[in-house]
């Protein structure tokens, strides 16, 4: 079965920081390319950010970019999100997924399977 389970989330003021982690499991982890999403209250999914399966590339939203960092640790095959320079518009849940495609200058996801993990940024 797989499992992505997301972590550490939470209530931070503008300008903070936070890092968030997903355990995977169920799944050969180092084989796929991976992303994090965010779904804002009443928005749909938007993707932030991904990684090539090996870890040799990144990708980013333009809305993330030079704030956010993704990397990968496939040995105990985790994936990270360290989150800086938190604006009030990066509140959202979010999900780690597999990606189906990376290319040109983003990466793809079908869904997302987790439980997710918030992140509220307000002052």
């Amino acid at each position: 079965e797989v499992q992505l389970v997301e972590s550490g989330g939470g209530l931070v003021p503008p300008g903070g920081s936070l890092r968030l982690s997903c355990a995977a499991s169920g799944f050969a982890f180092s084989m796929y390319h991976m992303s994090w999403v965010r779904q804002a209250p009443g928005k749909g999914l938007e993707w932030v950010a991904g990684i090539l399966r090996a870890g040799d590339r990144t990708y980013y939203a333009e809305s993330v970019k030079g704030r956010f960092t993704i990397s990968r640790d496939n040995t105990n095959n985790t994936l990270y999100l360290e989150l800086n320079n938190l604006k009030t518009e990066d509140t959202a849940m979010y999900y780690c997924a597999k990606s189906t495609d990376c290319s040109g200058s983003r990466c793809y996801v079908l869904g997302t399977e987790g439980q997710g993990t918030q992140v509220t940024v307000s002052s």
